[in-house]
């Protein structure tokens, strides 16, 4: 069986090799049909504590590494936003 991969941004990487990944997606209202974004957050495996705040990565399903982390850090997809000049 396929693990299941998803696309998010890092909220959080104050834990040791553990970051937090905010996953949104975008689904249909079923009785208005409006679309509505949910979001979830992953605790996910980061080895090396090489991802940072605000970058964009891909988490992979993997076996229970602790009792909140079942998910691993693939790849980094893109970097964190630059911050609008004011």
């Amino acid at each position: 069986m396929p693990k299941r991969v998803l696309t998010g941004t890092v909220v959080s990487d104050k834990g040791d090799k553990t970051v937090v990944v905010l996953v949104e997606r975008k689904v249909k209202h079923p009785l208005y049909g409006k679309i509505i974004r949910r979001s979830k957050k992953y605790h996910a495996h980061d080895e090396g504590n090489v991802f940072k705040e605000g970058e964009t990565v891909r988490i992979q399903e993997c076996a229970p590494v602790s009792k909140l982390k079942t998910w691993t850090v693939v790849e980094k997809v893109g970097g964190a936003d630059a911050p609008a000049a004011a």
